[in-house]
């Protein structure tokens, strides 16, 4: 008698049964309404449509959602609970890997990580892992009152400094005080969350649970220290006087178009544009100003990634008369989620595929116009896609009251002038598997490692140092009960 398989809380499992549950849609803002809020996209799941969205995760033995999340999220194990409605132990489950799985849960591209190799998705649609993943992280706060940060048992009486308080900071400063040392997160924007609070929309993922996170961290003994920036404000000299710095501080540095005209007034960099548009004055550096000015305008957004998806999708919402993006290859090759192009196509921005600019125009000192050139794709280039060629007398200008640039960032080599530690061209530092940079007692992860990436990429890369750096600290503390003992 063959034996009657079973999910991991002793459920019968009938995979072809379970191919044919229909799945259950999120639901969401209509475009119309949405466009005159920057509230989330999502209303996402209750209990009740997440444990039925659940039980189309046939559980499958290999686990290929879970091979394909960089932080191995054990994915199955969660939708096991998630499914019957224990809805704690579900969220258990994502929390042993991830220090934030209702933000990976938004921010993830999962068509291209677990959802993208779910093996119902080669049938049907494939289990919506990630809006799970975000449910349960929110019912989990909910129901905690916060977020489940780790105290520490007993104190060692080290210091750790944390640059950067993104994913990756965040990630190494809560492992780090909940190993009871004494935590300084040292960040040069006023606020803190990185990227989380300063580069992502609040319409994609909203600012109230990265404050969650900053308090849940402060509440357990971490120090902030805002406005802060290692290198200038505090010299590499002065944190000789950590037991073990953590870089964490992501990839921040704009790239730039190189053209004639980029100068001109309303010329913006991507993260300037989105800073200034989601953010209250309160949380930006007194430099930056007030919201860009943008209603009634034509804005004009230069890139290819989220990036760009934020900024026009941005755009929108501080009522541009019309938004264009300008991308130099096809919809093909575009490396962004194709949900946020839906999403932005649906707001009602304008795409110009194969068209690069080759020079801002200006009037009186401000930008009025961007002169373009319609492309062709040749062949693939050192990334895999295929290069972008010009057409000889394609140029044509396009008319602008704003342009954002939105190409890219890398992490820049300015920080580390006089710190010893070795970068690359880019800026980004040289680590050994462990996150040891060349300089002892400094350890990096995260986007001033890999290049600018995702949230997920950022938490692998803390996940790496993290267990390396408590080896280090550790030593240490060996070290001086010898010396103490002698």
């Amino acid at each position: 008698m063959a034996k009657v398989q079973t999910t991991r809380t002793g459920l019968p499992l009938d995979r072809k049964a379970r191919l044919r549950i229909p799945p259950h849609h999120v639901t969401k803002q209509t475009p119309h309404d949405r466009i005159h809020n920057w509230d989330e996209v999502y209303y996402g799941y209750t209990a009740g449509p997440a444990m039925f969205e659940a039980q189309r995760c046939i559980q499958c033995p290999a686990a290929p959602c879970t091979k394909a999340c960089p932080i191995d999220n054990d994915i199955p194990g969660a939708l096991a609970f998630l499914e019957v409605g224990k809805l704690a132990e579900a969220a258990g489950v994502f929390r042993e890997t991830s220090e934030m799985p209702e933000l990976c849960g938004r921010l993830c591209p999962q068509e291209a990580l677990c959802e993208g190799v779910c093996v119902v998705g080669k049938k049907a649609k494939p289990v919506a892992i990630g809006k799970l993943e975000a449910f349960l992280g929110d019912w989990d706060r909910g129901q905690r009152g916060g977020f489940p940060v780790p105290r520490p048992q007993q104190e060692t009486g080290q210091r750790v400094a944390v640059v950067g308080s993104g994913p990756a900071g965040l990630a190494a400063a809560e492992a780090l005080r909940g190993a009871g040392h004494r935590v300084t997160v040292f960040e040069a924007w006023p606020a803190g969350g990185g990227v989380l609070r300063y580069g992502i929309p609040n319409f994609k993922s909203a600012k109230d649970i990265v404050d969650e996170k900053i308090e849940a961290l402060r509440a357990a003994g971490v120090e902030f220290r805002f406005e802060t920036r290692v290198g200038r404000d505090v010299t590499w000299e002065e944190l000789e006087g950590w037991d073990a710095v953590f870089l964490g501080h992501g990839a921040g540095a704009g790239k730039r178009l190189r053209l004639e005209g980029e100068g001109l007034a309303f010329v913006y960099s991507a993260t300037e544009f989105l800073v200034r548009a989601n953010l209250p004055a309160v949380e930006l550096p007194a430099s930056m100003g007030s919201r860009p000015e943008a209603e009634g305008k034509r804005v004009v957004v230069v890139g290819g990634g989220d990036t760009s998806m934020d900024c026009v999708r941005s755009a929108i919402r501080l009522g541009a008369s019309e938004v264009t993006l300008l991308y130099r290859r096809s919809e093909n090759e575009m490396q962004g989620r194709l949900e946020e192009r839906m999403h932005a196509r649906e707001e009602g921005v304008n795409f110009e595929y194969l068209t690069t600019p080759v020079q801002l125009l200006g009037k009186d000192g401000r930008v009025c116009g961007v002169e373009c050139v319609r492309m062709t794709l040749g062949e693939p280039d050192e990334s895999g896609r295929r290069r972008p060629i010009p057409q000889a007398g394609s140029e044509f200008v396009l008319d602008a009251d704003t342009v954002v640039v939105a190409v890219g960032y890398d992490v820049g080599r300015e920080l580390y002038e006089g710190s010893g530690i070795d970068v690359n061209d880019w800026g980004e530092v040289l680590v050994d598997e462990g996150g040891r940079t060349s300089r002892p007692g400094v350890f990096a992860g995260g986007d001033n490692v890999r290049g600018a990436d995702l949230v997920v990429t950022a938490l692998n890369g803390a996940h790496q140092a993290i267990p390396t750096m408590r080896g280090w600290l550790a030593e240490r503390r060996a070290e001086g009960t010898l010396l103490a003992a002698g």
